[in-house]
């Protein structure tokens, strides 16, 4: 195969692919919101052909020789040809190495396993789901297997959501959270009757929250024409490209902050998709490059700027102004303090900025004890109750609100939940980067989040998979430093505990 021929037939595969995963991830947007329960068998049975679709597509014959021959002549190629043939080879070289039985199987038994895990969380009841979970730690381990045969199965997974992330990294990273949070957060829930969050547990009407999201979307300059909101049991954001973006959101009509910083987070990781390179659109390379710097874009916004006093002057008057009785007598400085009250909690969605690392610590251990097989799915939700008991000092009343609360495992994300974290670490040395470059304040204030949406377009989202995650990140930032985390920390809880 002559280079010209292996070009055109890399258009032709990517637009196949494409394809496939478009209707992929419409099939399973569609479970997750608006499908009848009932289809879940079927639609399992459509995702699995599709994934064979896929996985013929990939190790075809044709397919192998167009990637070698691609790769083999690499040096000849622009740099966004040449990238997007490395990381279709990285992709081949994962695919081919799992039997075609096992990997369709893996699809159907996902899309069951979430199907499962909606009725069990629904009628609170884990025994349900055990037997979908166990099979899915159990499938994601033969996978790992498959992909890296020489590394421990749950670095591989890690590193399939943070390319090069290590258990130990992992370790180092959440023990130093740990030394310095811990102390901070027990000062914090001392005093954590300085801050009263109560008026945001009035009764918000969900008809009026739907259309706060949509004014939220607004402050935040979403393109409304290519990325459409949603409503699910557990938030989620999901891509097809850059045209074509869906983010979701979950209502409760006591408490208003919950979807308020749901859609800031979904919005965040909208707003990367939809700002990926125009050139890159369409292939393997138009997409967020790592969760680990997807998160860092969700958290900062959902955070560092949705958080702040700036973005809290801006909610609040349309807020007042919808919610009036339920509002009428919170201040600006007040509403600020409230939505960053800080107390230990059961909800990892819910949970502060200050404690939620603690969240993900929890999952961590669990996966990791998962993986080692010194615990099993039975065990699972002990488990979880103990480590929330240890870490925040919270009893767990159900499963509902225990082990059962997140999507991620039903549907095979396991490893990813570390990314949070990292996400949320990085974020501290966006904002000290950004505010090198402009008033960061001021462009909150005004009332649309342009100008942070620039600045990040131009240093992140451009790039798509231009990059890998750190090469990325430190492009930006230089070298990765929790400590400027804890120290943004350390500062923002001690000024609003006056501590």
């Amino acid at each position: 195969m002559t280079i010209q021929e292996a070009l055109e037939k890399l258009q032709s595969y990517e637009k196949t692919t494409f394809a496939l995963n478009h209707a992929t991830g419409l099939m399973y947007y569609d479970g997750a919101t608006t499908a009848p329960k009932g289809t879940a068998e079927l639609r399992g049975s459509t995702l699995g052909e599709l994934s064979r679709m896929g996985y013929e597509l990939t190790t075809a014959p044709e397919t192998v020789e167009m990637l070698r021959t691609l790769m083999e002549n690499r040096e000849e190629l622009d740099p966004v040809t040449r990238r997007r043939a490395e990381e279709l080879w990285r992709d081949y070289d994962r695919t081919h190495r799992v039997p075609v039985a096992e990997y369709v199987a893996y699809q159907e038994l996902s899309a069951k396993s979430d199907a499962v895990w909606h009725e069990a969380k629904e009628k609170n009841d884990f025994s349900l789901f055990e037997p979908y979970l166990q099979q899915m730690f159990d499938a994601s381990r033969r996978m790992a297997g498959y992909w890296e045969p020489e590394k421990d199965p749950y670095e591989t997974m890690l590193s399939t959501f943070e390319r090069g992330l290590t258990v130990a990294q992992c370790d180092a990273f959440f023990a130093s959270l740990r030394e310095k949070l811990v102390p901070l957060i027990r000062q914090v829930t001392a005093h954590a009757d300085r801050v009263d969050d109560a008026p945001l547990h009035r009764d918000y009407p969900v008809a009026i929250q739907r259309r706060f999201s949509d004014f939220i979307m607004d402050v935040m300059d979403i393109d409304r024409d290519h990325c459409i909101i949603g409503e699910t049991e557990h938030p989620f954001t999901i891509n097809f490209s850059r045209d074509d973006v869906r983010i979701t959101t979950h209502y409760f009509a006591d408490q208003v902050a919950s979807s308020l910083y749901s859609v800031v987070h979904e919005g965040g990781h909208a707003l990367y998709e939809l700002h990926t390179g125009r050139e890159l659109a369409r292939t393997c390379l138009g997409n967020g490059v790592s969760m680990g710097i997807h998160e860092s874009q969700s958290r900062f916004y959902e955070n560092i700027i949705g958080r702040s006093r700036a973005f809290c002057s801006v909610l609040l008057p349309w807020l007042k102004e919808h919610f009036p009785a339920q509002l009428e007598d919170v201040t600006e400085e007040q509403f600020y303090r409230m939505v960053n009250r800080s107390r230990p909690s059961l909800i990892r969605t819910e949970a502060d900025e200050l404690t939620y690392c603690l969240h993900i610590m929890v999952r961590y251990e669990l996966e990791k004890q998962m993986f080692a097989g010194t615990i099993t799915a039975h065990d699972l939700p002990a488990a979880w109750n103990r480590l929330y008991k240890e870490y925040l000092g919270v009893d767990v009343p159900s499963d509902r609100e225990g082990v059962l609360q997140d999507s991620h495992w039903a549907n095979g994300n396991i490893g990813y939940f570390p990314s949070y974290a990292i996400g949320s670490a990085y974020g501290a040395q966006y904002l000290l980067e950004m505010q090198k470059d402009l008033d960061v304040e001021a462009a909150v204030r005004s009332g649309k989040l342009t100008a942070i949406n620039r600045w990040l377009e131009e240093k992140i989202w451009k790039y798509g998979c231009m990059k890998d995650p750190v090469a990325l990140f430190e492009s930006v930032c230089g070298p990765f430093r929790p400590e400027e985390y804890v120290a943004y920390l350390e500062k923002k809880f001690t000024e609003i505990y006056e501590l």
